[in-house]
């Protein structure tokens, strides 16, 4: 099986997480620190803590509808909240017994977690999956208002990093990538994700 990590750029009480987003909403977003009109809160938005993943999906802030990009930076409360409601999108035996109780648990669930291939800064497949968080119209009222920390704009430092990789200038455009370490899991939450064995989640201070 293909390795399942979470890799993040996070502090002890906050986990940074990546959104594309038109202008209309991203701009507002990033000056009032969160998420406002317009804003929707009734429909569903895929949080994501790869910088890079997040850049093949956008196309580096070019792909309409994505020319914004944002760091959104969360509490590990709230994080760990929506992976330990979170209900994978696919069948995943290691999870479920049956495809039965996937589909019923999977109709329930609010928080729906994905893993796709991880990115590198030329934006080829890995083997490595990344994770994307689905969070329902019935919980984004939690991330919007108990949850979000902090919102920074980080399209002139995307602007920046592709044109030095496009310039073939790659050691330049990697040193201004965000810096992002494996996040520790609790066994609960790995078997809940089906993901990789990964180091347990320390306690807090």
């Amino acid at each position: 099986m293909r390795t399942r990590e979470i890799r993040a750029r996070y502090d002890r009480d906050s986990i940074t997480v990546y959104q594309a987003y038109a202008p209309e909403i991203g701009v507002p977003a990033a000056k009032a620190g969160t998420f406002v009109p317009p804003f929707s809160r009734n429909r569903m938005t895929w949080i994501k803590p790869s910088f890079l993943w997040l850049m093949a999906r956008s196309d580096w802030g070019r792909r309409p509808g994505q020319e914004t990009i944002l760091a959104v930076r969360i509490s590990r409360t709230g994080w760990e909240e929506a992976l330990g409601l979170a209900v994978p999108t696919d069948p995943d035996r290691r999870v479920f017994r049956s495809s039965e109780e996937w589909r019923r648990r999977f109709a329930e669930a609010v928080v729906h977690v994905q893993w796709d291939p991880e990115r590198s800064l030329d934006g080829r497949k890995l083997e490595t999956r990344s994770i994307q968080i689905g969070l329902s119209r019935h919980i984004v009222d939690r991330y919007v208002d108990d949850w979000v920390l902090g919102i920074d704009d980080l399209t002139p430092l995307v602007r920046r990093i592709n044109g030095l990789r496009k310039a073939g200038r790659l050691p330049q455009a990697r040193a201004l990538l965000p810096t992002e370490r494996l996040y520790p899991l609790t066994p609960a939450l790995a078997d809940r994700l089906a993901a990789s064995q990964q180091p347990t989640s320390p306690p807090r201070a």
